[in-house]
């Protein structure tokens, strides 16, 4: 069985999706990659393939998610 790995990373060009190790389109959000990964990835799933989706994680000082939370309080 074939295996599709997603990965998203952080860029110059914003938040990109790698897909099995090529570079794909750069997105304005971590938020907005993931879903852009994840549909890819249900793609794959229908397919038959195994999927594996890995996010770096958040340094310090960034928002992982885009929108203004601090509306919501």
């Amino acid at each position: 069985m074939q295996t599709e790995s997603y990965e998203i990373v952080s860029s110059e060009a914003g938040w990109v999706v790698s897909h099995n190790g090529a570079d794909g389109m750069a997105y304005a959000s971590k938020e907005a990659a993931f879903e852009a990964a994840v549909a890819a990835a249900s793609n794959a799933v229908r397919a038959g393939s195994d999927v594996s989706i890995v996010v770096q994680g958040t340094r310090a000082k960034e928002r992982a998610l885009s929108g203004d939370w601090n509306a919501l309080s």
